[in-house]
């Protein structure tokens, strides 16, 4: 089993929201993903009422069933605003073009197509999403006890290999390194 990376440029996620722009749907999804830090499996099970209107996305996370409450930031309150004007509160914020639920497989495939389209060559899936929250905000703010608890992670080690900085300081450990 392979896994996925986080996309740790900020150049290649604006090539990759680019890409998502040509669909309000999946460019949505992959914001919320590398906004909140969310798995995809609570993104998809959120409906239109769970953030239409609101200043924080409340919810229980499926793989722990704790609860969790996301400020949602300015870009997803515009965003947000706009993709939900009209739709029923009731009805899934995510669905295909036959009105069912998005399912995990869909979404994999959208952000998959984006990131080889935007020709990145790393593995990437719908965890890269997640990934991607974490390695960036831990370069912003450098507080992997607070990441650890975002991210419900037993341990700050954990967290640091989860997203990619452990084998970061591993690759730049063997660059530095000459004799």
């Amino acid at each position: 089993m392979s896994t996925v990376e986080p996309i740790r440029n900020l150049p290649d996620i604006r090539k990759i929201e680019d890409i998502l722009s040509k669909n309000k749907r999946d460019l949505l999804l992959f914001t919320i993903g590398i906004n909140c830090g969310l798995r995809v499996s609570d993104i998809l099970s959120l409906n239109v009422g769970d953030v239409k209107g609101k200043n924080f996305i409340k919810l229980t996370e499926k793989k722990t069933g704790k609860p969790k409450r996301i400020p949602i930031n300015e870009k997803l309150l515009s965003m947000f605003a706009e993709y939900t004007k009209g739709k029923p509160t009731d009805t899934p914020l995510f669905t295909t073009k036959f009105q069912n639920r998005l399912n995990r497989v869909s979404a994999y495939y959208i952000i998959r197509q984006a990131c080889e389209e935007s020709g990145l060559s790393d593995t990437f899936g719908t965890h890269t999403m997640r990934k991607t929250f974490g390695y960036h905000h831990y370069q912003k703010f450098k507080d992997v006890a607070m990441l650890q608890k975002i991210f419900n992670h037993s341990s700050p080690q954990v967290t640091l290999r989860y997203i990619g900085i452990e084998q970061d300081q591993i690759d730049n450990s063997y660059k530095s390194f000459i004799l």
